[in-house]
């Protein structure tokens, strides 16, 4: 492997342009620049600075790959969506960039772009020594031309003036008259940007030459490269790699993969391509447990292929009940999406019977979902419960339930388990479905059923006793255990809890003109003196009463 160096302003100019040894491109493999505002601003300091940002990785080929460019001008679709950055396959020499995507783009964009439609710029007052861990160089995505001290980067680093005059040019843009300090400062800055930037080769980079050395460096061979150059990162994970062995022998892949997502979430859900990925081991007999090797295997891939419509179909026939007939239609009241993976398995491998077991699923989601059935690592449990499918050949409910049994995983609702449940659980959500009937999905955020908390959390932290170790009264009578239960929390709507509705108000004077039929709803105890906040636990008492009653059905007898 030979190793060029390069400057900043050289390499970045070799991007996207074959007119230099084809040029550099990035293939199918990688996954989307994820790198935040603040991530690229810090990698800019880190170059003025002189601290060593890691070498490049790149492969030599002519063979006709799938590739795409490096994004100038980078907005939010690019997140998910990369579609019109492909190139056109071609079987000319090209260099591909198996590590050191985000970098690359990250100075692409910052010398050559923008970044949601804003400009990298330079503080060029900037640079008064600091703690390692703290920015020197301050560096902003900015809109417009702002005022000095701002400069545009791209303006100082491919200026070909002297450094002499883009100090001159430099201090014209100031609207006022610089102190000697700041001319001394704003000389050393340019100075050290343009050495960091035009004059002194940083970046190193890897060439896996393909074309003169086809033996030794296969395609399945620069495959393991990009793997074990990529797991020990932090950008990839174990699903990023093996979602990039999947589309790296299937061209449609990353197409397919973002039009299924969708499909799934359009209704409110947030469907993942690791629940894509997982299930597709399962449905494939693979077993639940993630390994990268799994995915080595070309049979695997070529499975995954070939089944991709059979596969899709049978998860998006799930996302159809649940949404259409249960109370989990929003991310919000699905717990865990592994839960969904068995009768994704059912309903692919057992179609004709798929229909016969619908309130079995409705038991099995609302039991696994309020007890946390799928919680900690379930890759053994999901196995158990798919060998059982193939036993009976059904989804019966009483033997799925004996499969989670004999892995001593609990799906067993108690009173106190019930009662137990709190404002930040996210099961809590399926239960106050449940409960109310909220069965909808407005098409804002903002229209959603909001969870509240009946003696207003602002009113209960103010409530102090005596602190034992001081004396005074400073301690919180009501921790958010107190006020974060269940027994204190009702469900509204957003118009009920918005402006004008209940905001703040204490119970006795936001219940007291409701009529019978409110009440019975939210299960408010109707003794008005509970409602009073010198009775907020004798209130939590009775609501409980109420709650364990409404749920009856739910609790397991025995307990």
């Amino acid at each position: 492997m030979s190793n060029p160096n390069e400057t900043i302003r050289r390499f970045v100019g070799y991007l996207n342009n074959e007119d230099y040894l084809g040029g550099f491109w990035l293939p199918n493999i990688q996954r989307s620049f994820v790198w935040s505002e603040d991530q690229i601003e810090k990698l800019f300091d880190s170059i003025l600075r002189e601290y060593p940002i890691g070498g490049i990785l790149v492969w030599k080929t002519n063979q006709e790959v799938k590739c795409r460019q490096f994004i100038g001008h980078f907005i939010e679709k690019y997140k998910t969506d990369l579609t019109g950055t492909y190139e056109k396959r071609n079987a000319k020499p090209k260099l591909l960039v198996l590590d050191g995507q985000q970098r690359l783009q990250s100075l692409y964009i910052g010398l050559k772009g923008t970044y949601f439609g804003k400009s990298l710029h330079i503080n060029i007052l900037s640079g008064t020594p600091t703690t390692p861990e703290e920015i020197r160089y301050e560096f902003r995505f900015l809109p417009g031309k702002p005022k000095f001290p701002w400069i545009e980067l791209k303006e100082l680093v491919f200026s070909d003036k002297l450094n002499s005059e883009i100090k001159d040019w430099v201090f014209q843009q100031a609207d006022r008259t610089l102190e000697v300090h700041e001319e001394k400062l704003i000389e050393s800055n340019i100075d050290k940007l343009r050495n960091a930037f035009v004059q002194k080769p940083v970046i190193s980079y890897q060439i896996i030459d393909s074309i003169d050395r086809p033996s030794v460096y296969t395609t399945e061979d620069v495959l393991e490269i990009f793997i074990r150059a990529n797991s020990g990162g932090t950008f990839l994970s174990k699903s990023d790699l093996m979602f990039s062995l999947l589309i790296s022998s299937w061209d449609e892949g990353e197409e397919k993969m973002t039009e299924l997502l969708e499909v799934l979430n359009k209704t409110g859900y947030e469907f993942t391509r690791d629940f894509i990925l997982k299930t597709c081991l399962v449905l494939l007999d693979k077993g639940a447990r993630y390994n990268v090797d799994k995915f080595r295997d070309v049979s695997m891939r070529e499975q995954i292929l070939n089944n991709w419509a059979q596969i899709s179909a049978a998860i998006k026939q799930v996302k159809d009940f649940i949404y259409g007939s249960t109370y989990m239609k929003t991310d919000k009241t699905i717990s865990s999406y592994l839960s969904l993976i068995p009768m994704v398995y059912f309903a692919y491998h057992y179609k004709s019977l798929w229909k016969n077991h619908f309130s079995d699923y409705q038991t099995y989601l609302i039991r696994t979902s309020l007890s946390g059935g799928f919680s900690g690592k379930p890759d053994e449990l999901i196995d158990s419960l798919v060998r059982n499918i193939n036993e009976q050949k059904a989804f019966k409910i009483n033997e799925i339930f004996g499969v989670f049994r004999k892995s001593n995983r609990s799906l067993e609702i108690t009173r106190d388990s019930l009662l137990s449940m709190n404002y930040w659980q996210k099961n809590i959500h399926l239960l106050f479905n449940l409960w109310y009937g909220f069965n909808y999905q407005p098409a804002l955020d903002e229209n959603k059923p909001q969870i509240d908390h009946i003696f207003p959390q602002s009113v209960l932290e103010k409530i102090k006793v005596i602190n034992p170790e001081t004396g005074k009264m400073n301690m919180m009578k009501y921790k958010w255990q107190d006020r974060d239960q269940i027994a204190n929390l009702m469900l509204l709507t957003a118009k009920e809890n918005g402006a004008g509705g209940k905001s703040d108000r204490l119970p006795e004077d936001w219940l007291d003109e409701k009529p019978e039929e409110y009440l019975d709803l939210h299960l408010i105890p109707k003794d008005r003196e509970l409602w009073k906040l010198d009775n907020f636990e004798a209130f939590l008492e009775a609501r409980k009463q109420l709650i364990l009653a409404k749920f009856d059905y739910l609790i397991s007898k025995e307990a």
